[in-house]
C-alpha cells in the first residue's frame, strides 16, 4: 500500500486532515522517510529516522492519531503542545482527534519543526551501546 492509498482508505472527511498532516511532517523534518507498516496491530504511515520509527499517522474507526516519539521522551514538549492543541486529547506519546479543526496547520508545523532537532536515532542508537 502506497500512502496515497492509506490517505484515501480513511473515511472521506478525515483525508484532508491526513494529508495536511502528512504534508506538515515531511517539511518541517527533513530527517524522515515515510513508510507503510503494521503498528500496534494495525497498518499507519511511520515516519522512520534511520529506521526508527520518530511519528506515525493514523485513522481508527473513531479517531485519528499522530504519534510523537520525541514528545514521549520529553515532558516539556508534551506540556507545552497538550496547551496549544486543548481539542485533542492528548496521551503519552500521541495525539488523539477527530477533526482537522483539533490540530491547526501552524500548531502542528511547529510542533514538527521542533520535534525534528531531536534525533531519535541517536538517543536509540546510545542506549544500546550501554
Amino acid at each position: 500500500m502506497t500512502i496515497t492509498e492509506y490517505i484515501i482508505s480513511a473515511p472521506a472527511e478525515w483525508q484532508a486532515t491526513l494529508t495536511a498532516l502528512h504534508e506538515a511532517i515531511l517539511a518541517n523534518d527533513p530527517t524522515v522517510a515515510p513508510v507503510i507498516k503494521p503498528m500496534m496491530g494495525k497498518e499507519m504511515i511511520l515516519y522512520e529516522e534511520r529506521c526508527y520509527m520518530k511519528y506515525g499517522l493514523a485513522s481508527t474507526k473513531n479517531y485519528m492519531s499522530l504519534h510523537c516519539l520525541p514528545m514521549y521522551m520529553n515532558p516539556a514538549l508534551h506540556a507545552k503542545y497538550a496547551g496549544l492543541l486543548p481539542d485533542a486529547k492528548f496521551q503519552k506519546g500521541c495525539i488523539n482527534f477527530t477533526g482537522g479543526d483539533a490540530m491547526p496547520s501552524a500548531v502542528v508545523n511547529a510542533l514538527v519543526a521542533e520535534c525534528s532537532a531531536i534525533s531519535i536515532a541517536d538517543m536509540l542508537e546510545k542506549r544500546k551501546k550501554k
